[in-house]
């Protein structure tokens, strides 16, 4: 691999593929090689290091985890059983060291599961207070022999760094348009490398598409919660002065529908600009900020307040396998992600092509001697070139394309097409 590649040559779900056994945590190993796996693709990234026990805001960066190997083991058939070589979802996230001999009752208490998806691993994690765990599928645990076991995890809890890669395209304008996902899940395709994989597509987008762009883009790649506010505690200023619209993705790999958890007070150019590009797709559904759960709680925290909405496929904890091993290789497709990389290209496009159209004749334009109207007056004539007449009537400099797609029902890639055909023909800037 080298940074001559283009990222996007590659199918989306093949990144993901390629990224899927990393055992990645807030800190560690598997979160350094998630991001240097980006960054080869992507020079522009600047990596951030906070030190462990750093103040971010009211928070500490905690130690750092790293993990070898794991497992369960019956003294008496030398069976083992939730094996970290087999599925990193077996050991609790951030569990301390641990080699001694415990008897049945005292280990059941430390196998974690879900009763009501018993054939599944669940994802359980204890970053911030000292414990050693397993997971193990509720079925698996059933069939345990009683008698001693070993429990051994051979995992490291020392002062370390956690770390962020975060890059800055800069446009004509300092407003910016903000992308972030976070990289701090085990392998789970869906709520994890779904939404690193995309965002880094939409930064070759860029690239590629535009060579000086109009809008500066913020790019963040951080641990969920810890490294939004470690990110916050240096940028809040920045970003409260310049970002105009922003964007967390969280689980775009699946195709079953398309859904985002709008800002507090669902009034922001994001909020505008993700309803629009949603507009007549199948299965949409619009969360309030009461039913957050991912960085727009930090991004849109009080005394922060930034235009950020959370996007997704299907919304976190509205899947059945989010947070355990069947959200797999399964779960994820490239349908599903280049779904959701066209709707935010759709955003982006707007903004680049002109965020608030203005015509550029005074009065109804004469569409017919540019060929852009019938010039058989019949029946339905009118209906052929509705869009196009709609978004030259609310094309008045300030009305956002976004706005003009909620006001004339119209899907923010149809507007984008009219907007190009118009603009092509000198109607429209």
């Amino acid at each position: 691999m080298s940074n001559q590649i283009n990222y996007n040559d590659i199918p989306l779900i093949d990144h993901i593929k390629k990224l899927y056994p990393y055992c990645r945590s807030l800190t560690g190993d598997g979160a350094r090689e998630t991001l240097k796996y980006f960054e080869k693709y992507h020079p522009e990234y600047n990596r951030l290091v906070f030190p462990s026990g750093t103040k971010v805001l009211d928070w500490e960066i905690p130690y750092e985890w790293n993990i070898q190997d794991a497992y369960i083991e019956h003294l008496d058939t030398g069976q083992r059983f939730a094996r970290f070589s087999k599925d990193n979802l077996h050991i609790v996230g951030y569990s301390e060291p641990v080699d001694k001999i415990i008897d049945y009752k005292e280990l059941l208490p430390r196998i974690h599961t879900l009763k009501e998806q018993p054939d599944w691993v669940p994802y359980v994690t204890s970053y911030y207070k000292k414990y050693w765990g397993f997971c193990m599928s509720e079925s698996e645990k059933k069939q345990l022999p009683k008698g001693k076991y070993r429990v051994f995890i051979d995992s490291t809890l020392h002062k370390g760094n956690l770390e962020i890669s975060h890059a800055l395209l800069e446009g004509q304008l300092s407003q910016e348009i903000l992308f972030t996902s976070y990289i701090c899940h085990p392998s789970m395709a869906n709520n994890e490398l779904s939404g690193p994989v995309v965002l880094n597509a939409l930064m070759s987008y860029i690239k590629k598409t535009y060579k000086s762009t109009k809008y500066t883009y913020r790019f963040i790649m951080e641990p969920e919660t810890i490294g939004s506010i470690a990110y916050l505690s240096l940028f809040s200023n920045t970003l409260k002065n310049n970002v105009i619209c922003g964007i967390n993705l969280s689980c775009v790999g699946d195709n079953r529908g398309y859904s985002y958890v709008q800002t507090p007070y669902n009034n922001t150019l994001a909020d505008k600009a993700l309803r629009s590009a949603l507009y007549q797709l199948d299965n949409v559904k619009e969360y309030s900020f009461l039913q957050r759960g991912s960085d727009e709680r930090q991004y849109c925290s009080p005394g922060i307040r930034l235009p950020v909405c959370t996007f997704c496929r299907t919304k976190f904890g509205e899947y059945p396998e989010y947070h355990t091993n069947a959200d797999n290789l399964n779960v994820v497709n490239e349908e599903g992600l280049q779904g959701a990389y066209s709707v935010l290209k759709n955003i982006i496009d707007s903004f680049e092509i002109g965020l608030y159209p203005k015509t550029k004749v005074i009065g109804e334009p004469q569409l017919g001697k540019r060929g852009l109207y019938p010039n058989i007056s019949e029946k339905n004539a009118y209906q052929k070139v509705k869009i196009r007449m709609n978004l030259l009537a609310y094309s008045d400099g300030k009305t956002s394309i976004f706005d003009i797609s909620s006001f004339i029902k119209c899907s923010l890639n149809e507007l984008l097409i009219e907007y190009r055909n118009l603009k092509n023909n000198g109607l429209i800037e």
